[in-house]
């Protein structure tokens, strides 16, 4: 992952919310004018749902802005996650105008008015439809390029929009067609798309919030950057730290020959965090883990512990491996590495280990951390 500058980020992010407020207070204008004209309660939710729009783009810029304030002795890591506040904003306010639509729709389901068909109906949905899917494309597009949250759900917003813009001009020709006014069924509908979007982006940002893992593909970057260094042997309790859209911060414990000189060793773990910020913007703190690599014991029952591991599940790793010899019993001291969707217990996998090493030598006594990571 490469870091955005900051001005860039908010340069183009309020690019974005501005074409989008332009757009939709186009569309919210044109539908409201024209379903309050002929009676169309679908095609005014509609209309008052691209206002609730053109309301989340000003917010977007609000947000864009705000986030990009540099950090402060009460915010010490930055104000990106104001972006995330914002978002949960927008999704409430889409929430809201849900409701008061489901709540017009059935008021009209038990007073039904008459719909006067005009063509001038079917430019609108045409249009807006047309608009929206154009709009879907490019918020996604800016928002993959500057990783922002706030227009993600601007663009899943945006999809929801041409459904619900293709249910008002279906339930438009289904009335002029049939001559039965499904008009204020289509509006309910509508209003569920709208919630049921609100909703989606809620999850997405409440799962950030609370601490979502980072997606795969940053810990396989960053795993591939820090070994690609010759001297690491290495890596292991990598951890992703997410302070917004474009902050983060990592540690990471980085695995070297013991017999190499620790000034030499640290002096390479320096470096690794400083390329590694230059070329991700993540702030990584690495530690220092020296390893055992002349012993010849130490080595064979290390790769007899990995063959056993890899018959669990290959997905299994070791570190921090050692051997304390004694007369009567050697102490095999390390560590071992799971995915959270492991099947097996931390119970079962050291019961598994503890009786295949005891094969190997039964004065070996195991002593084993079994830890998740992702």
């Amino acid at each position: 992952m490469n870091k955005i500058n900051d001005k860039n980020r908010v340069k183009s992010g309020t690019i974005a919310s501005l074409v989008g407020i332009i757009a939709n207070l186009f569309l919210a204008l044109s539908k409201i004018l024209v379903g309050a004209i002929f009676g169309m309660i679908s095609l005014l939710a509609d209309g008052l749902n691209n206002l609730t729009d053109c309301g989340s783009s000003v917010i977007s810029t609000i947000s864009f802005r705000l986030s990009a304030k540099p950090a402060d002795k009460e915010h010490p890591y930055g104000h990106e996650r104001i972006e995330y506040i914002c978002s949960l904003a927008v999704a409430f306010i889409i929430l809201l105008v849900a409701f008061e639509t489901i709540k017009e729709s059935i008021e009209k389901i038990i007073s039904p008015t008459p719909i006067t068909f005009s063509y001038w109906i079917i430019g609108v949905l045409i249009l807006s439809f047309a608009l929206k899917f154009a709009l879907f494309f490019y918020y996604r597009a800016v928002a993959n390029k500057i990783n922002s949250s706030v227009l993600k759900a601007t663009s899943i917003d945006s999809l929801s929009d041409c459904v619900s813009t293709g249910v008002v001009l279906i339930s438009f020709l289904i009335s002029k067609f049939t001559n039965y006014n499904v008009d204020s069924y289509a509006g309910i509908l509508v209003s569920i798309f709208i919630a049921f979007s609100a909703v989606n982006i809620l999850k997405d940002i409440f799962s950030t919030l609370i601490g979502k893992a980072p997606e795969q593909t940053v810990i396989s970057q960053l795993k591939e950057k820090i070994l690609s260094y010759p001297d690491v042997l290495g890596v292991h309790d990598l951890w992703v730290y997410s302070y917004g859209p474009n902050m983060f911060f990592a540690s990471v414990h980085v695995e070297v020959d013991a017999n190499v000189d620790v000034l030499i060793s640290h002096e390479l773990v320096d470096q690794i965090e400083k390329e590694v910020f230059e070329s991700t913007g993540i702030l990584l703190t690495g530690h220092l883990d020296p390893i055992v690599t002349d012993d010849i014991r130490v080595n064979t029952l290390r790769e007899q512990t990995l063959k056993i591991l890899e018959q669990i599940d290959t997905r299994f790793s070791i570190h921090d491996f050692r051997m304390v010899f004694g007369e009567n019993r050697t102490n095999v001291l390390f560590d071992v590495a799971i995915p959270y969707d492991c099947a097996l217990s931390k119970e079962q996998i050291k019961n598994t280990l503890e009786q295949k090493i005891s094969e190997i030598d039964p004065k070996y006594c195991l002593i084993v951390t079994v830890e998740q990571c992702i």
